[in-house]
């Protein structure tokens, strides 16, 4: 377990949660944090690019209502000091540091796109921190068309630019009418903090992060049969950028894995369904 139980957090919305620091190596690393103390941690690893700002304010809040959720900024990204790694090992080793300096031995993971790489790392490599794993939106080292997701994401970051949308309408979502609504309502819900907003990434962060995913998706397959922990691997039916096919690979190739694949959803299928996601979630994170 952890540490003994803290005072319920003072907020009970992601959208009011103070930026946080903690400092491993002289590398300061920010965070959020909410719901109450004690029990296992829940630790949000995001996506390329990606802030604090870049979770969904609705999975944070609905996974709080039972768990100390920590959200954090990756080592070069938003407030977080240092240059962003350029291998998700690198990455998944500074996921471990944080974890340890914030005075934790066991915790769940949830890892979406990018975060799922880490995820999946910390779990491989540090067997004993990790109890149960949520791998969204991602796939495994060597995965089907990882290392071609920025072939995949420019035109589109192009299109948003043209078009004046956030380019996650395109990266995340379908183009259907559902997938232009639920795109349209969690570009929304990542706006509803006011104040103390993070730092959007620089363009070099960004690309380094991109060469870390393309090393990932180049790179020889790990063993997962090794992970022998619960696993809930969850993805849209028509993800673009990290393929399904990769979603349902990893639940063929992990022990003791339970998929779930949302209708008429792309990237961001647990962005669309959210409502549903936490439900499932929650209900897997229980006792």
């Amino acid at each position: 377990m952890t540490h003994a139980p803290l005072p319920t957090a003072s907020t009970s919305h992601y959208r009011d949660a103070p930026n946080r620091f903690v400092t491993v190596d002289k590398i300061r690393f920010a965070y959020r944090e909410l719901g109450p103390r004690g029990g296992t941690p829940l630790v949000l690893l995001n996506h390329w690019g990606a802030v604090l700002d870049n979770f969904d304010p609705r999975i944070v809040d609905g996974l709080a209502a039972g768990h100390h959720v920590i959200a954090l900024d990756y080592r070069g990204i938003g407030l977080s000091g240092g240059s962003a790694p350029m291998t998700v090992g690198e990455m998944a080793r500074d996921v471990q540091a944080v974890i340890g300096k914030l005075g934790f031995t066991k915790v769940d993971l949830l890892g979406f796109s990018l975060g799922g790489f880490v995820a999946q790392d910390v779990a491989l490599n540090a067997p004993g921190l990790v109890r149960k794993l949520i791998l969204t939106g991602t796939g495994p080292a060597g995965g089907a068309g990882i290392d071609r997701v920025g072939a995949i994401s420019w035109p589109l970051i192009l299109k948003g630019l043209l078009t004046a949308r956030d380019p996650k309408t395109y990266l995340f979502f379908t183009a259907t009418a559902n997938g232009r609504r639920a795109a349209k309502d969690f570009m929304a819900r990542l706006q509803e903090r006011k104040a103390d907003r993070d730092k959007g990434p620089t363009p070099r962060a960004f690309l380094r992060q991109l060469a870390a995913i393309k090393a990932w998706g180049r790179q020889a397959p790990q063993d997962l049969g090794r992970i022998g922990i619960p696993v809930l691997v969850a993805n849209g039916d028509k993800d673009i950028m990290v393929p399904t096919a990769n979603s349902r690979d990893m639940a063929r190739r992990l022990p003791d894995a339970e998929l779930v694949i949302y209708p008429d959803a792309g990237h961001g299928g647990i962005f669309q369904y959210h409502g549903a996601f936490v439900s499932k979630a929650l209900a897997f994170l229980a006792d």
